[in-house]
């Protein structure tokens, strides 16, 4: 069995937001999907993004906060699921006092590097006289 702990997942953080490749493109053997955990902390929002060619789900797992696909914009919290379609314009938001986690799982995989780029982290009240 190939297990991948959250502990020993590297983690990535721009500004604010941070993310763990739990299971990144191509890794453990997986040649079908990229599973990522991504904590968004209060007040922070992931930029409108869109993976051309991979469906994408959010799995809420703590907090809660607002999701919007396609211009529907909905509150989401634990246990809530959120299925992305490829080619579709979305972003997640936490505007709770708690930090947001959510797992993210996409097919076909997605190297996190290009998932998580500096544009995910536009997070509200950051600025760029702000240091890092």
């Amino acid at each position: 069995m190939l297990v991948r702990r959250l502990s020993e997942a590297p983690a990535e953080e721009w500004h604010r937001l941070r993310y763990r490749a739990l299971m990144d493109a191509g890794q453990l053997g997986s040649r079908n999907m990229s599973v990522t955990w991504l904590e968004i902390p209060a007040d922070a929002e992931q930029t409108l993004r869109s993976d051309e060619g991979a469906e994408q789900v959010y799995v809420i797992v703590r907090g809660a906060g607002t999701m919007s696909v396609a211009g529907d914009t909905q509150g989401v919290g634990e246990g809530d699921l959120i299925l992305v379609p490829p080619a579709t314009d979305h972003s997640i938001a936490n505007n709770g006092e708690e930090t947001l986690a959510c797992v993210s799982v996409q097919s076909p995989p997605v190297a996190a590097a290009e998932l998580y780029s500096d544009q995910l982290a536009e997070v509200s009240g950051y600025g760029e006289d702000e240091e890092l």
